[in-house]
């Protein structure tokens, strides 16, 4: 049988189609990147926005028509749409089962199910089947994603995360050290930790007290492990022992994000996000302390219920006084069954979200410009990522500090660490020639 996955959303989703793929291919199933070929289609969703539950259901309705050509088909849906939207999405046209997030290590069962032509929703949890040693198809020679925590336990007044996701669960430190003494071996010079609250990590670990500050150390150490990246963090959970290891490792890359979400605390509250601007300020200058060149990065929302100018003025400020690096902006939506979407009123106009939208993207513009130029002249060392594009001859790669290098080069470079010499910065990509290779 054929397989062929279509990712939405974040890394998790993309390290658990990775997963799914070892799965199929361990079991004897052939992968492929070709729509048409497939056998079976598994669709791996977001549902954090509208849009992105929109982008799921225009996908399953292209796939309407290979049915015509090849009526023994099957689609699966699973992600964090599938535990949103399970018996909706079985009454779609063309979905064949859903299975929810925590039940993707039972798939070839699933499947079983699914050659008896049932159709079915499956919202298990499986997830104590998966260790450090389970088969996973990576998409990448050099970089491995590494979930180290499922679910979240902070209930944003806006996010359907929690009630997607479910509480959270924490692998054993045992089997994490496993899997990055094994990617270490098996030539995987970066890692990225993943989870909806990394910093959470090990807090439900009762009989083994780890932290997250604990797995940084540990992988740092690893021969082989040459950068580390890590996703997302709590604010109020950041603690100053992971700032500290970060400090302490040149290995750990600079590139910090730590969502804020809004500058004004009569907004953080109705958000029910846990800290205060000055708390979240007094953050970012501990972190500047200890890490001189971290590089921070957030998110924040516009036009959540009630927010006024005076509330996003203040966003605004607090953005130009920390100076973001990057800036991760949307507008608010209501998600069905969040405590926002129940009892607050999606009270601002489209136009003032997309006005103050904009402000918040030009003024990211001034400051990225204004922090590239810096680099103008320099040279920086990236490890080659990819092609720009399909076909093209331009690389790409980043920074300790997250900022994508563009450059032409050859396939072989990939996964290599390279030295550019910039010579052309932009508001985004920072443009130069390869002055050095390093195996």
């Amino acid at each position: 049988m054929r397989f062929f996955i279509e990712t939405f959303g974040c890394q998790m989703n993309v390290n658990e189609s990775e997963k799914m793929a070892g799965l199929l291919s361990e079991a004897g199933h052939l992968y492929t990147d070709r729509l048409e070929e497939a056998d079976l289609i598994l669709v791996n969703t977001c549902t954090v926005r509208q849009k992105s539950a929109e982008k799921v259901y225009g996908f399953i309705g292209r796939t309407l028509a290979l049915r015509k050509t090849k009526p023994s088909l099957r689609l699966g849906v699973c992600g964090c749409l599938a535990d949103a939207e399970d018996r909706a999405l079985l009454r779609r046209k063309g979905v064949d089962f859903v299975f929810g997030t925590r039940a993707y290590p039972a798939l070839l069962d699933i499947l079983d199910r699914v050659r008896r032509s049932e159709r079915f929703v499956e919202r298990g949890d499986y997830l104590a089947r998966e260790n450090a040693f389970s088969p996973i198809r990576r998409y990448s020679s050099h970089h491995a994603w590494v979930t180290i925590i499922y679910g979240c336990d902070k209930f944003c007044s806006y996010c359907i995360v929690p009630y997607t996701r479910g509480w959270e669960k924490s692998r054993a430190f045992s089997d994490i050290r496993a899997e990055i003494t094994a990617l270490g071996e098996g030539g995987y010079r970066e890692i990225t930790f993943l989870g909806q609250n990394v910093d959470s990590y090990g807090k439900d670990l009762k009989e083994d007290p780890v932290s997250f500050a604990d797995v940084l150390s540990f992988a740092a150490e690893v021969e082989g492990v040459e950068r580390i990246w890590f996703l997302t963090s709590y604010p109020s959970d950041f603690s100053q022992a992971a700032i500290d290891t970060i400090a302490n490792h040149p290995n750990i890359a600079r590139a910090i994000h730590l969502p804020l979400q809004s500058g004004s605390d009569p907004v953080l509250k109705k958000m029910n996000r846990r800290y205060t601007r000055d708390e979240y300020i007094d953050l970012t200058l501990r972190v500047r302390r200890a890490i001189p060149d971290a590089a921070l990065s957030t998110d924040l929302i516009v036009g959540f219920p009630g927010e006024t100018e005076e509330d996003f003025e203040q966003s605004v400020n607090l953005a130009e006084t920390v100076v973001f690096e990057r800036l991760n902006l949307a507008m608010y939506s209501p998600r069905e069954g969040t405590l926002a979407q129940q009892t607050l009123p999606d009270d601002i106009p489209y136009s003032v979200k997309n006005r103050r939208l904009q402000v918040l993207l030009d003024l990211q513009k001034r400051i990225n410009k204004d922090l590239n130029q810096e680099c103008l002249g320099k040279n920086l060392w990236v490890i080659a990522e990819k092609q720009t594009k399909i076909g093209s001859k331009l690389l790409y790669g980043r920074t300790d500090r997250n900022r994508i290098v563009i450059f032409e080069g050859s396939d072989d470079l990939i996964g290599k660490w390279v030295e550019v010499s910039i010579g052309k910065v932009t508001a985004g990509p920072l443009y130069g020639d390869v002055s050095q290779i390093r195996d």
